[in-house]
């Protein structure tokens, strides 16, 4: 039986038209860069274990061999790794996209993996200014949005939000968005790569050639009958001389983010691993086992069956903590903890 411990994932960097050439300071030795990077995956499947008895293997690889008390009892059987978090870094405008639900991308896409994307965004630094657009306003018809994209003026149907620091959004399936310049995102999200574009600013690749569109399949999948998804209002957690924060949940995932000055205790749960993403802040993670140096950009996977752990901290620290939720479980632990159905409402989405 292999020992838990705190495991680290090496990120990998994926290009991107709309990108930016420096990841400062998430990545500050990433900086005057040849081709614009526009994502960091922290969790893909091409991603490398980095400490652990799984170093060097990738995410993948060791999903499959990982033993059911490292996954969780409710996510043993799960044949491919459930969550893939990213930071994103936009430079320009991405594409207006929209995501296929899990019906439907079984239905129409199994050589793409079959399984829908539904995300989150959590704003980590925005510019004056920055927005995203999130879901068409209330009445957007599939005849008027037509319409509107021959004009090349799809943004005029969208609910536009302006972001700052701290901002979070959630993006169900369906809901047709795009992110704009001038901001960091960190992005969690079901594992899949599926986006249909549908207006992509008249952009051409390195070839000179536009950017294939999606529109058909795009019309199928959106949500023109108004939507759950945009800005979030994220709900306070019991915590004891530092910040704990729920920030959004739904069936694939649940978010939360901790700040802290001294070390807090925590526990895993045995039902299903989490991961912690450094966001700022560096220290170490106290388990069994001796104590591992964390820093900021960093992913780390807390096994199921890691038990009791801690994180000191050298610097301030603020981290996301996301994980599968068990989402009636997670309900009725709000409510218990007086936290209103109300406001529950607008964090946790079935």
């Amino acid at each position: 039986m292999l020992r838990p411990e705190p495991t680290r994932i090496e990120p990998v960097f994926s290009p991107r038209i709309w990108g930016a050439r420096s990841l400062a300071p998430l990545f500050p030795d990433k900086t005057n860069l040849p081709e614009p990077i526009g994502e960091a995956w922290l969790t893909g499947l091409d991603c490398r274990i980095a400490t652990g008895p799984f170093a060097g293997k990738t995410l993948g690889d060791a999903w499959r061999e990982m033993p059911a008390e490292w996954r969780g009892t409710r996510l043993a059987s799960i044949a491919q790794f459930p969550l893939l978090v990213k930071f994103i870094f936009p430079n320009d405008k991405l594409s207006i996209q929209v995501h296929p639900d899990d019906a439907y991308a079984a239905a129409h896409e199994q050589a793409a993996g079959g399984r829908g994307k539904t995300e989150m965004w959590h704003v980590i630094s925005a510019e004056l200014g920055a927005k995203v657009l999130v879901g068409l306003k209330p009445g957007v018809t599939e005849k008027r949005f037509l319409e509107f994209l021959a004009a090349q003026k799809p943004e005029d149907l969208f609910e536009a939000h302006q972001v700052k620091s701290g901002d979070t959004f959630f993006v169900p399936a369906g809901t047709a968005h795009t992110i704009g310049p001038g901001m960091v995102l960190c992005e969690v999200q079901e594992y899949s790569d599926l986006t249909y574009r549908v207006f992509d600013y008249g952009r051409v690749d390195g070839r000179g050639k536009p950017r294939e569109l999606h529109i058909e399949k795009a019309l199928d999948v959106m949500n023109f009958a108004g939507s759950h998804g945009g800005k979030v209002a994220p709900v306070s957690l019991p915590a004891e001389r530092w910040s704990k924060t729920l920030l959004t949940a739904c069936p694939y995932f649940a978010t939360e983010r901790w700040e802290f000055r001294a070390t807090v205790q925590s526990q895993s749960n045995p039902a299903r691993f989490e991961l912690l993403v450094v966001l700022a802040g560096g220290g170490y993670i106290h388990s069994k086992g001796s104590p591992t140096m964390y820093g900021r950009s960093q992913c780390w996977l807390i096994p199921a069956s890691l038990g009791q752990f801690s994180l000191q901290p050298e610097q301030s620290t603020t981290v996301l903590r996301t994980y599968v939720p068990d989402l009636p479980d997670l309900a009725a632990q709000l409510q218990e903890s007086g936290i209103s159905g109300a406001q529950v409402a607008h964090t946790v989405f079935a």
